[in-house]
């Protein structure tokens, strides 16, 4: 199994979840972040003043996947987050060693 996490521009939530569903991908999470990468933050003006704004709002999409299965989510993750500008965000995968669903405790593939 697979933990895909995806730090995407949030205006591209609703795309990329249904994308995923389209794709048969059911359940995902979705947590707001801050952060910054090549973008480097932005300078903004507020009442007049000028201030220094460090960490990008983002979000960052999971979802646990089986092996055969994380290809595909990657590809339908990367198209549709993608918009060919600076901070489209990454995508990162690791390994999962063991799911349990905690209503019927189910575990390992059968819980996803």
């Amino acid at each position: 199994m697979k933990h895909v996490v995806a730090i995407i521009k949030p205006f591209k939530l609703t795309e990329v979840k249904e994308a995923l569903q389209e794709a048969g991908f059911g359940g995902l999470t979705v947590s707001e972040v801050k952060g910054f990468g090549r973008q480097k933050g932005h300078t903004e003006l507020y009442r007049g003043s000028e201030y220094q704004v460090d960490f990008i709002p983002k979000l960052r999409v999971e979802l646990a996947v089986e092996d055969d299965q994380a290809d595909r989510v990657i590809e339908v993750l990367a198209d549709t987050a993608r918009t060919g500008s600076i901070g489209d965000g990454k995508i990162f995968v690791f390994a999962l060693e063991d799911v349990v669903r905690i209503r019927t405790g189910e575990r390992g593939e059968a819980a996803l």
